[in-house]
């Protein structure tokens, strides 16, 4: 069975994917002000980040590591709400970029985002080290969720 990134079409579906994601960021009214005027290569980022979760090459963590993705998390305060809509904007960005739609797929990606965005709020709100979530290192993500 293909890995997860071998799924999304490697390194090229994941950029499609993760570049409209963060083209409809940038213009929602809700998520907007986290991301600020944006960033450009926040989407290298954030297909490095994916590429690497399901199984791609590891260049996140060798590049930026875990560290990374905490400190620009840190004094955001995401609301519920605003990771709600984050998850909803991810979906529409995942169908519009032409990702497979097979069920097991879907729904991997959906626990993906789901699990992400948890850890991100969480350590949003973070006032000291211990209230940050325990995740230190990029998930590896599998067909059947998280392997660690």
């Amino acid at each position: 069975m293909p890995s997860l990134y071998e799924h999304a079409g490697g390194e090229e579906g994941l950029h499609r994917l993760e570049q409209l994601f963060y083209d409809s960021v940038l213009r929602d009214p809700l998520l907007q002000p986290l991301f600020g005027e944006g960033q450009p290569q926040h989407v290298d980022h954030l297909t490095m980040f994916t590429a690497e979760s399901f199984g791609g090459p590891d260049s996140f963590s060798r590049e930026l590591g875990f560290a990374h993705l905490i400190a620009v998390h840190r004094g955001l305060e995401i609301t519920e709400e605003q990771r709600l809509r984050f998850v909803e904007l991810y979906v529409a960005a995942f169908d519009a970029a032409g990702m497979p739609g097979d069920a097991p797929f879907r729904e991997a990606v959906l626990e993906h985002v789901e699990f992400g965005t948890q850890v991100a709020k969480q350590n949003s709100h973070a006032q000291s080290d211990d209230e940050l979530h325990p995740l230190r290192e990029v998930p590896r993500w599998t067909w059947s969720g998280d392997d660690d």
